[in-house]
């Protein structure tokens, strides 16, 4: 089945720059029912267009809690990627590509609200539900 049921969010997040202190930028938050495993996060960073990582929604959900995600992507809550210490209040997000590598801080309350307005559109556990298989297949076959 596809649908068209989005949700979106804008958060000011800090790009963390050491020995620099912190950046101030916006990113974008959007989600659809019509990919309900993904999040896409865009990070405004000047003019150009925004640069755009997509995150497995339930990277995200874990790591509100405790350090989740290996590789290119890991979130992280509080302070250090080695645990969560209570009344924190940040959530760390550290990218990596061969273009490099960066570690932003975002207000954890903000991306937890988000999460769960993701969820009343599809609830966890439910997102193969949302997904029109014979749909995706058809266009793939279609395309080749």
């Amino acid at each position: 089945m596809m649908n068209s049921v989005t949700v979106s969010a804008e958060l000011g997040l800090s790009l963390v720059v050491p020995e620099h202190g912190a950046v101030p930028l916006v990113a974008s938050l959007d989600y659809s029912a019509d990919d309900p495993y993904a999040i896409k996060m865009a990070f405004h960073v000047g003019a150009d267009e925004p640069v755009e990582w997509i995150f497995g929604r339930e990277l995200l959900a874990r790591g509100l809690q405790a350090p989740a995600g290996e590789g290119d992507v890991q979130v992280w809550p509080g302070g250090s990627p080695d645990g969560y210490s209570a009344g924190h209040e940040v959530l760390n997000i550290a990218l990596s590509s061969p273009f490099g590598e960066a570690h932003f801080e975002a207000p954890l309350s903000e991306v937890a609200e988000f999460l769960k307005s993701t969820c009343e559109i599809v609830p966890t556990g439910a997102e193969s539900d949302f997904i029109d298989v014979d749909g995706e297949l058809d266009e793939l076959l279609w395309q080749a």
